[in-house]
């Protein structure tokens, strides 16, 4: 069971981070006492996750690797997802909503492996990827918020083989996925908490913008000038 760790006057509020930026300052303030730790590394989900995983590990003085997680997309609706699949390979299924859209095991499995070619696209272009022998014993996953649970809980699940202390970072999440991911890590930060449907991420931030392959591709370049990117 995790140990949930959020700023309690930021709760059910909106717009309350300037920008990815100011929320990454504000989760390096809550996780300060892993500053220089050399046993920890920051594992950011792009592509919202990398900008503010780059201020945390610039402030914290911690490496910053990627750890690629992408959902499945449902076909009528491509912004959903029925699950996700991890950098590793490995997948999870939201079996109520698979059973809902009543998907075949053809389907399922055709849209696998469709996602499977674009993370090792993506791991490809990005590089800085988390080595299956990383030897870290204290892995911090970030992401620029979390609306569902369900691609943070892959991640989560493809990290189990390395026996590591698991945390999660983000700025902004929704109740229901906090208690989703509790049990499943040692520690959770997250200074914005909701309830409430609809639920945005954008609408923890007063400036959003999606976050493109080169904006990535350009903060990657300024982590490899830091002396502790490793």
């Amino acid at each position: 069971m995790g140990k949930l760790h959020d700023i309690p006057s930021l709760r059910n509020r909106l717009f309350v981070f300037k920008n990815r930026k100011n929320a990454g300052e504000i989760l390096a303030k809550m996780l300060s006492k892993y500053k220089g730790n050399p046993d920890a590394i920051l594992l950011a989900i792009p592509s919202g996750g990398v900008p503010v995983a780059y201020e945390i590990s610039s402030i914290l003085k911690i490496p910053l690797r990627l750890i690629i997680v992408k959902k499945i997309p449902i076909p009528f609706n491509p912004e959903a997802g029925y699950g996700a699949i991890a950098w590793d390979g490995s997948f999870l299924l939201n079996e109520k909503i698979v059973r809902y859209l009543n998907l075949s095991e053809r389907e399922i499995k055709g849209d696998i492996e469709k996602v499977r070619k674009i993370i090792e696209h993506r791991r490809k272009k990005f590089g800085f990827p988390l080595r299956k022998n990383e030897r870290k014993e204290i892995l911090i996953v970030v992401d620029d918020g979390i609306a569902s649970g369900i691609t943070m809980l892959t991640a989560i699940n493809s990290l189990k083989r390395f026996k590591s202390k698991i945390i999660v970072a983000v700025p902004t999440a929704h109740e229901e996925c906090i208690n989703l991911l509790y049990p499943h890590v040692d520690e959770i930060y997250c200074p914005n908490i909701r309830r409430g449907y609809p639920f945005a991420v954008a609408d923890a931030y007063k400036e959003w913008h999606d976050v493109g392959d080169e904006e990535v591709i350009e903060i990657l370049k300024k982590v490899k000038k830091k002396s502790y990117s490793e």
